[in-house]
């Protein structure tokens, strides 16, 4: 049995994590087994300037914290080693930097996501990380919405310029 001392201090881990995982708008779980020393430092100092907060964290501990975060489906995936990577605004970073490390000659794996409190499946956390940054998808859907108005204009547009050359030349006949 553990001291009330101990006790105590995991249990503020406990609450800790849930707050991060309560404040994060996208989070993935990862199995690093495998990885060496040198892609792991490569990938947190990318992980660190994305925003990404990355940490390996017992399987218990993250039980105990997804419970209070209302993130129970996480649990079946909580086996082997496993490392948490979570971005409190941005939804996409952390799978971007994690599929950076993943892939055939790689020995990371994705285990599982989640998104605004929804758990999302390894398939899906990799379709996240293909979107493009917000700044173009913002740009698209504008230029979605702005390309009827567009249109519009240059069909008025051709509609007057019409109308003005046939003035022009009705002019032309008279003062002829």
């Amino acid at each position: 049995m553990p001291s009330a001392k101990i006790l105590s201090e995991k249990q503020e881990q406990v609450r800790l994590l849930t707050e991060k995982l309560q404040g994060s708008t996208a989070g993935v779980l990862v199995d690093y087994k495998g990885t060496d020393v040198a892609t792991d430092t490569e990938m947190r100092r990318k992980m660190r300037e994305a925003g990404v907060e990355y940490t390996v964290i017992k399987n218990t501990m993250l039980r105990f914290s997804t419970t209070g975060a209302n993130l129970e489906e996480l649990h079946p995936f909580l086996e082997g080693p496993t490392a948490l990577a979570v971005h409190p605004e941005n939804p996409v970073a952390a799978a971007k930097v994690v599929f950076e490390y993943v892939g055939k000659d790689k020995p990371m794996q994705v285990k599982v996501g989640f998104v605004d409190g929804r758990v999302i499946s390894a398939a899906e956390v990799e379709a996240l990380s293909k979107l493009p940054p917000r700044d173009v998808l913002v740009a698209q859907v504008l230029g979605t919405m702005i390309a009827p108005v567009t249109g519009l204009a240059t069909v008025l547009n051709a509609n007057i310029r019409g109308l003005a050359i046939a003035l022009k030349e009705i002019a032309d006949k008279k003062s002829a």
